[in-house]
């Protein structure tokens, strides 16, 4: 059982950031463009939204500090060793 529960930990963990950062990403440029004002095809104009547009701009930094913080989990046990920084004292050390 404990390796149905391992994968089933690595399944969601894959959704997650496989398809969820990804969708957040979608998600912020649907957002930021719904804040930009633009023109219709018959010429009506609408007003642009700096609530929306803060929004996206708010995903898109979520998004980027998710991959930051995931690139240096996984350097880690380099930075520790190479550095003597640990980042994350909460975690195991090689």
């Amino acid at each position: 059982m404990h390796e149905l529960e391992a994968i089933g930990r690595v399944l969601l963990v894959g959704l997650i950031f496989g398809a969820g950062l990804p969708a957040l990403f979608a998600v912020g440029l649907r957002t930021y463009a719904l804040g930009q004002g633009d023109a219709d095809a018959d010429g009506t104009t609408h007003a642009q939204n700096p609530a929306l547009k803060a929004a996206g701009w708010v995903l898109f930094f979520l998004i980027a500090a998710i991959i930051v913080v995931a690139v240096l989990w996984i350097a880690r046990a380099s930075i520790n060793y190479h550095l003597h920084i640990n980042l994350f004292p909460f975690a195991p050390t090689k």
